[in-house]
């Protein structure tokens, strides 16, 4: 039964989830495509490297941006935006100008002084907490290993270091609670080819719990947050979005979950694993690979990706695409195409591709990709969107206009779903085929 005072909006309520804590319900049937909840976001902060191509403070990708007077470093739409964002561009304005090129907070840091900000100058429940307060976020502070705590204390050394004329600081226990908050509630803004954004939080979108058969999904419009069923939802049926990348098989999925958000994933696919077998396929020799020479390869994946991880921050493209191909090679020899090891490293070596515009080699890795990728995420996968999205602009690049037009259109037909038909995304990619 619901109690009288659980707070609602329309068709959703809060409520307490079984073994889940809060969480958030249907009170009403929603179809697929129909959007269950939007939500401002309490605080955004623009990654820097997207400075210049869109609004520091909508966040809406333009050209001819006007840039800040003062510190030359943010970018606006036009004086309302400007205006709009002073309240925080201002923790940062002083700050970059004194520091120059040596100013270089973490996205995590900036968007927690924000909040700060936030709370002194809206101390009353906002637009965006009207189910769920910042307040309330849960930090897992007891299930902190000593790596997060320190790595919470670099952090807060960099506020105080980089921030100072505008914050008032709470006492370090207070700092750590809420950089704990952080990182367990914040979201990635991403754009429609899922690239990195900013970061924000949404209070009421992250009241929704994790499964790994979501029956929501998550799209930005700026620093609106926009939540659209990809299943029908029946009254009484709890909401579920994803907290991860779905490609990977289980064992992954958990491990993730439990670094990350402290808990493991009990959904049906968790359970089943059903999809785990199609996801590690192996190569169908006369002469199979040993269950041990699998577990080996296994192991060797995870090691290498993580390596490529920590790569991207020093080595050159070329060296990058030497360490995608000599992995795929070796991994080849266990595991088929499809793998999502296979697929992942695959994915790494076209976004270098992509990079130093090698488009034909982008090209070449992406037709590899998309047909698996279709099979193991779930309909109306953003990533799946995105793969065609890639592969129709690469074809047009490449002057194959049927190809391009067919992969686009795929990619819309998704995102019509996931970001709801008036999105401005699917806007830009019709003119795209209108212009072609």
């Amino acid at each position: 039964m619901r109690s009288e005072a659980a707070p609602q909006l329309d068709g959703l309520e809060r409520f307490a989830s079984a073994g889940k804590g809060r969480g958030l319900r249907a009170r009403r049937r929603f179809a697929v495509g129909e959007l269950l909840l939007s939500c401002p976001a309490y605080a955004a902060v623009l990654t820097v490297s997207e400075r210049g191509s869109h609004c520091d403070g909508c966040f809406a990708r333009k050209e001819g941006l006007s840039k800040c007077g003062r510190c030359k470093q943010a970018f606006y739409c036009n004086v309302e935006c400007q205006k709009e964002d002073w309240p925080m561009h201002k923790l940062e304005c002083a700050s970059m100008c004194t520091f120059g090129q040596n100013w270089q907070p973490s996205e995590t840091v900036r968007l927690t002084a924000r909040i700060l900000a936030k709370q002194k100058t809206h101390p009353e429940r906002t637009q965006s907490e009207k189910l769920l307060a910042v307040r309330e976020f849960e930090s897992h502070l007891d299930k902190l290993d000593n790596e997060k705590r320190e790595l919470i204390q670099n952090d807060i050394a960099a506020l105080h270091h980089f921030y100072s004329k505008h914050l008032d600081y709470p006492d370090n226990a207070a700092l750590v609670v809420l950089f704990a908050q952080v990182n367990c509630n914040g979201f990635t803004i991403e754009d429609e080819e899922l690239s990195h954004l900013g970061s924000a939080i949404f209070p009421d979108v992250a009241l929704m719990n994790h499964s790994c058969c979501p029956n929501v999904i998550v799209t930005y419009k700026g620093t609106l947050a926009e939540v659209r069923a990809v299943r029908e939802i029946e009254p009484g049926e709890e909401i579920f979005s994803s907290y991860i990348d779905l490609l990977y098989p289980t064992e992954d999925r958990n491990d993730r979950l439990r670094d990350s958000y402290f808990f493991s994933c009990d959904c049906r696919e968790c359970t089943t694993k059903e999809k785990d077998k199609e996801k590690l396929e192996i190569c169908k020799l006369n002469d199979p690979p040993s269950a041990e020479t699998v577990k080996d390869m296994i192991k060797y994946a995870r090691n290498v990706i993580e390596e490529f991880r920590r790569a991207k921050h020093y080595k050159s493209p070329s060296e990058l695409l030497e360490i995608c191909e000599l992995s795929l090679d070796k991994m080849g020899a266990v595991f088929e195409d499809s793998n999502v090891y296979m697929l992942h490293m695959m994915y790494q070596a076209m976004g270098v591709c992509l990079y130093v515009q090698d488009w034909e080699g982008a090209l070449c890795y992406g037709q590899k990709i998309i047909r698996p990728y279709s099979k193991h995420y779930p309909s109306y996968s953003l990533n799946v969107a995105s793969m065609w999205l890639k592969l129709g602009r690469l074809y047009m690049t490449l002057k194959n206009r049927t190809a391009g037009v067919k992969a686009l259109k795929r990619a819309i037909a998704i995102m019509e779903v996931a970001h709801g038909k008036d999105h401005p995304y699917i806007s830009e990619i019709k003119k795209e085929l209108e212009d072609h």
